[in-house]
């Protein structure tokens, strides 16, 4: 089994060596891409160096992960965001779950790294709505290549292509969350905005989504409604 990790980047020249280390430290022989967007700080070299295949491609994650699975050697594929970090022997634990033929993929259980009561309570919430077969890429989605090519891949959206495509992925097939180890996730994304800020912001995108409000649109309020960081990452949930 070849597993390829597909890391989409904006601005991560912070980040993305140490992340494609411990994932090179955990599985010697997978295949590692970095699909960038249009980093003006250097993370293309930073993932060269430190052993990735890099590839620039247009900006927006959708576009940057149909390009990175497109380009992928391995018949699993692992979608991971730049600032989520997979646990010791996560990558162990994909391959032990799919040793059952049936499961077709699935993510890993999430941890916000932040350290206020509210980033506790989004780790319980993710972990609640896990149960009914939602999740996003934060928590490191992975499918089998036959899989995602019957599914039709990731649509190159400018917004909520993870949700989509968990949602196909769990009407496909059999798939898992994976408890232990978990995947710790940056809380960045909700600097600057207050807790019912963040759960009304969610709650709008949600909704206007299942609306059918055009996925541009989507991101540019999605966009719109989070404090700016430095770093920031291409758009997505």
């Amino acid at each position: 089994m070849k597993l390829s990790i597909v890391i989409p980047t904006l601005n991560e020249a912070g980040r993305i060596a140490g992340l494609v280390k411990e994932l090179r430290a955990q599985d010697p022989g997978s295949d590692i891409l970095v699909i960038d967007g249009g980093s003006r700080d250097g993370t293309l070299d930073c993932a060269l160096k430190a052993g990735a295949r890099a590839i620039r491609g247009a900006r927006g994650r959708g576009q940057q992960l149909a390009l990175g699975a497109e380009v992928a050697e391995g018949d699993v594929l692992l979608f991971l965001h730049a600032d989520s970090k997979p646990g010791d022997g996560a990558l162990k634990a994909l391959r032990q779950a799919l040793g059952d033929p049936e499961m077709i993929g699935g993510n890993f259980r999430i941890v916000f790294d932040g350290g206020r009561p509210f980033d506790r309570w989004l780790t319980r919430f993710y972990a609640r709505f896990r149960r009914f077969g939602l999740y996003y890429g934060d928590s490191a989605i992975f499918v089998r290549r036959s899989a995602y090519n019957a599914l039709g891949g990731i649509r190159p959206i400018a917004l909520m292509e993870d949700y989509d495509l968990c949602r196909r992925m769990e009407r496909y097939g059999k798939t898992i969350c994976i408890a232990e180890p978990a995947v710790m996730t940056s809380s960045r994304r909700f600097e600057g905005r207050s807790p019912l800020q963040i759960v009304a912001g969610w709650l709008l995108i949600h909704a206007l989504y299942y609306l059918g409000l055009p996925p541009n649109r989507l991101a540019r309020l999605y966009n719109a409604t989070r404090a700016p960081y430095r770093g920031a990452k291409s758009s997505g949930s």
